[in-house]
This record gives structure tokens, C-alpha cells and sequence, in this order.
């Protein structure tokens, strides 16, 4: 009887596909080049919006240059989001993490003596300190001691999160009375607006029609069109000097750029002190500190790849992915790397389901934002081109592909539906994915305990639920402390 064999590609690209398991994971070379290409338009706005955090903070942070700290930002996460495609394999970008920036620079590096190279030593305390914990296997452990239906309830969470996100960024979305608004006034007015939903439409339209690559060719069209309706009708950015313009770009003013290449300038690197801050505040004023760091950089980095994961189909029956020990091991390293770049601390990004969307499936799209990014360290006139206008729509659709997992929780089991819930419903209400988890996490523990199951809650459920009520009155506790 004849067999047949599975003919085997040789060459460069069949060792890219036997090391990425790019085949085995049901994906293609191009698919993969387009989700890193998406991911890392999705994610890019962190080159703009970092500078200006960052340069809002008082004493040095003001003064560390707009430009260094862009090209600071786009080589670290261009070198760590490669290692993670490299060493985890996983198609999950990396870069300085939006809201540990403001923590940082409002939190920390703005408190009376501190200078901005002692915030960054904290920060590369923080990044330390959970590499250990990685080692040691503790940051696994308490991940795989989460339930299933929590995970899953994380996923969605996370989609609710990442579609308001893009809703808010876009200016679809924004602060009104009492809370959130349509629009301008309660109406869609302005030019960046339509650039947004008629992206949107298209990019649904195509995704709905199985065009590959919709979502990077809608960014790419929303983009240009952008570019063409800022030369005829000069919008102008929302904030500028001449004051606010609601009908304004929202981050980057799309034009064509005097120049596309530019040299970077790298003298951020290094720039930190490691225990300078305990001098200047004391040593129980740092632990804090790094603890609030550290539970916002553990749990979010968690819930992320969950998220991913989910989406790309890469989970285990107990909602694990792939090479988990080595994701927690490059991510624990990212956060240290912030620091040291002075840049704040790098973490997974949620925008990286933008590429899994597209169809990105392994590392090797993690390997393509990550070239993408070190480009960009020369290319940042042609990368701030893309206003986030034209890139928010990928945000929303994929936060619908991750909301349909909710059918995975059973909604008739009060004691596990009810933590889910919050997990769920908080990440977008309070825009942190931290607080969500935390939330479902204490909410868990006590439902079992009045279900009379005190003793089948894993002991690190406990630990982490301890964490989190910490977590959750550290104000009270600084206060007490005097700063």
C-alpha cells in the first residue's frame, strides 16, 4: 500500500516555519508579516504619546527631550517585542506600557526631592523583582491558579476594553455629563471623525468578505485619506496654540513629512539610579511604591496574553498558552528595560490582537513589529503619519472578535458568574484591566467562602486577593505614611 508524505519546505522559509510552527498553527508567512505590520500600527501612537506624558512630568522629566525619548521608546520595544517572538514565540508586542507612564511620571517622579533618574531605578526595581518571581515560578503558579472561567471572563473583559479604547481615542467617544458623550456635544462633528467611521465600515465590510489583510489595508486608506483631507481643510490638532479644537485630530496631525528619515538620538540609555529613591524618601516609601508598580504590571500582563491567546486559538483546556514561563520571563525583562532606558516601564500591549486579528498566529509577527519599531527609531516622520484616527478602528473590531468567548461562562453559576462580571464590566469603567481582575479576584474568593468552599480556592487565589485589597486602599495607607 502507498503512503504519502507531507512535503516539507527547505530553505530559509522552511526553518522560519519548523521554529515559528507557522503551518502547524494553521497560518502563512504573509499573514504573519501583515499582523506584525498591523500590530505595530495599532501600537505606534506610543511614539507620540510617551514623549508627551513622560515631558508633562515635573523636575527632570520635563527636560528630557521629546525626540530622545521617542527613539528611546521605539528601540526598546523594538528589541524586546523581537525577543519575545523569538524566545516565546507568541504573537505579542511589547513597549512602554500606557498608564505605568503616568503612574511614573505623576506618581512617582513628581513627589518632592525624587529626580526622574531615581523613578527609573524603581522602575527597573519593579522589573527585578518579577523576574524573580518568574524564576522562582511564583508569577506561573498564580496564573495557572486562576480559574478557567476567570480567564475567560479576562479575555472579554479585555475586548470591552480595547473596543472603548478605540471608541475614546478616535474621539467617537469622549468625557461628557455625567460621564461619556457621543461626539462633540452629544454629535459627531469633524473631519477626523468621519476618517474613523468610514475606516471602521470599511474595515468591517472587508473582514466581513474574508479580504485578506482588511485590517492593514483599512489603516493604510484611512491614513491617506487623512493626509488629504488635513491639506484641504487644514483641522489642526484638538489641543494646540491656539487653543482647543474639538474637532481636531485627536494625538498625530496626518501630513506628508519634510523628511523620512531622521538620526536618532539615544542619550536616554542608562540614565538611572537604583537605589537613589531610598534615600529620598525611605525605604518603606519605596516598597510601596515598586508594589503598586509591580501588582499593575503582573495582572495586566496576564490578562493580555490571555486575551491574545484567546483570540488566536492558542489556549490550553485550562486557558494557558503556549510557553507561558518565557512570555512572564521577556515581559518581566521589559519592564526592567524601561527603566533603564528611561523611558518607563515596557509591557505586553492588548493592540497586539489588532495583528492576531489580521491572522497572525506566532512569534514571527512579534519578530516583524519588532523590525518595524527599530525602523521607526529613523522612520518617525513616515510612522507619524498614521493619526490614531485611522488605527482605532482595529481596535473595536478586534474588541468584538474577543467579546463572543462570553458564551464560555457559565451564566447560571452565581459563584462564578457574578466575579466574572466585574472582571468584565470594570476593565472599561475604570480603564484599568488591573482593577477588573483584582475585582473578580477578591469577589471569587469571598463567594466561595459563603458557598462553604473555603478550602478548594487555590492558596495563591488567597494571596492574590490580599494583594489586591492593598491594592485597592493605597491611597489611605500613603496618606498615613505621609506622602
Amino acid at each position: 500500500m502507498a503512503t504519502t508524505t507531507t512535503p516539507q519546505t527547505s530553505g530559509v522559509k522552511g526553518a522560519l516555519d519548523r521554529y515559528f510552527q507557522i503551518t502547524e498553527r494553521g497560518s502563512t508567512l504573509s499573514r504573519e508579516i501583515r499582523g506584525g505590520l498591523v500590530t505595530f500600527l495599532a501600537m505606534c501612537y506610543i511614539l507620540a504619546l510617551n514623549p508627551i506624558i513622560l515631558g508633562g512630568a515635573d523636575g527632570t522629566g520635563a527636560q528630557l527631550g521629546g525626540a530622545r525619548i521617542a527613539a528611546a521608546t521605539a528601540l526598546v520595544a523594538g528589541l524586546l517585542t523581537i525577543t519575545m517572538g523569538l524566545a516565546a514565540r507568541f504573537p505579542l508586542a511589547i513597549a512602554t506600557g500606557l498608564g505605568l507612564n503616568a503612574l511614573v511620571a505623576f506618581g512617582i517622579a513628581s513627589i518632592e526631592d525624587m529626580t526622574w533618574a531615581d523613578a527609573m531605578g524603581l522602575v527597573v526595581l519593579e522589573g527585578l523583582i518579577i523576574l524573580v518571581l518568574v524564576f522562582t515560578g511564583f508569577r506561573e503558579a498564580v496564573f495557572k491558579a486562576v480559574p478557567v472561567e476567570l480567564k475567560t471572563a479576562i479575555s472579554v473583559g479585555i475586548g470591552l476594553f480595547i473596543a472603548l479604547i478605540g471608541l475614546v481615542d478616535a474621539g467617537f467617544v469622549t468625557p461628557g455629563n455625567p460621564v461619556l458623550q457621543l461626539g462633540f456635544n452629544g454629535s459627531l462633528a469633524g473631519w477626523p471623525i468621519l476618517v474613523f467611521v468610514l475606516g471602521l465600515l470599511t474595515m468591517v465590510v472587508l473582514w466581513y468578505k474574508k479580504v485578506k489583510g482588511a485590517i492593514l489595508y483599512t489603516i493604510i486608506g484611512a491614513t491617506v485619506l487623512a493626509v488629504i483631507i488635513e491639506l484641504v481643510a487644514k483641522v489642526g490638532p484638538k489641543v494646540g496654540p491656539d487653543g482647543v479644537n474639538p474637532v481636531g485630530w485627536s494625538s498625530t496631525v496626518p501630513a506628508p513629512p519634510e523628511q523620512v528619515v531622521a538620526v536618532p538620538d539615544f542619550g536616554l540609555l542608562g540614565q538611572f539610579s537604583l537605589f537613589g529613591s531610598v534615600e529620598k524618601i525611605g525605604i518603606v516609601a519605596v516598597i510601596l511604591l515598586v508594589f503598586s508598580l509591580m501588582l499593575a504590571d503582573f495582572f495586566d500582563t496576564m490578562g493580555t496574553m490571555v486575551a491574545v491567546g484567546g483570540e488566536a486559538g492558542l489556549l490550553d483546556e485550562k486557558g494557558n498558552p503556549p510557553r507561558t514561563k518565557q512570555i512572564l520571563v521577556v515581559d518581566s525583562i521589559a519592564a526592567a528595560a524601561g527603566g533603564a532606558a528611561s523611558v518607563s516601564s515596557n509591557t505586553s500591549y492588548i493592540e497586539s490582537a489588532a495583528g492576531v486579528g489580521e491572522g497572525a498566529r506566532t512569534g514571527f509577527a512579534s519578530v516583524v513589529t519588532g523590525i518595524a519599531f527599530l525602523l521607526a527609531t529613523f522612520l518617525a516622520p513616515l510612522v507619524a503619519m498614521v493619526p490614531i484616527e485611522a488605527a482605532a478602528p482595529a481596535l473595536v473590531l478586534v474588541g468584538f472578535l474577543m467579546i463572543v468567548q462570553i458564551t464560555g461562562i457559565d451564566w447560571k453559576q452565581f459563584d462564578m458568574a457574578f466575579p466574572a462580571f466585574l472582571v468584565i464590566i470594570l476593565m472599561p469603567f475604570t480603564y484599568s484591566i488591573t482593577v477588573g481582575i483584582g475585582a473578580g479576584f477578591i469577589s471569587y474568593v469571598v463567594l466561595q467562602v459563603f458557598k462553604g468552599r473555603a478550602k478548594q480556592v487555590h492558596p495563591l487565589m488567597w494571596f492574590s486577593a490580599v494583594l489586591f485589597i492593598v491594592y485597592f486602599v493605597q491611597g489611605p495607607i500613603r496618606a498615613a505614611l505621609g506622602f
